[in-house]
């Protein structure tokens, strides 16, 4: 139980550190792209989201699964369903670099 329970704060805090990234680099992409006044589009959209899947899988990995093998159901453990959770944010936040200005 001790192993489990810092092995879970292990994840957490990975996880929170690898979401921390993403937004520095969002927040930044974002703020630079403004200098350039072009039009945002898809590139920067698709470019965020492979961002964001990079980091749930670094999440799923440091957690003990692979990426694109865990079905949603009731044994799905918490720490996968906090990678999903995380993803889903991660994905609404490109949404922004979508329309923010690209060069």
């Amino acid at each position: 139980p001790v192993h489990m329970q810092a092995r879970s704060q292990h994840l957490e805090l990975t996880l929170a550190m690898a979401m921390m990234k993403v937004e520095v680099m969002l927040v930044a992409v974002i703020m630079a792209q403004f200098i350039t006044f072009a039009d945002g589009g898809p590139a920067a959209y698709g470019i965020c989201q492979t961002g964001c899947n990079a980091v749930v899988v670094a999440c799923y990995a440091a957690a003990g699964f692979t990426f694109g093998t865990v079905t949603a159901g009731a044994g799905v453990p918490a720490s996968i369903v906090a990678c999903n959770a995380a993803l889903g944010i991660c994905m609404a936040g490109c949404i922004a670099a979508g329309f923010a200005p690209t060069p």
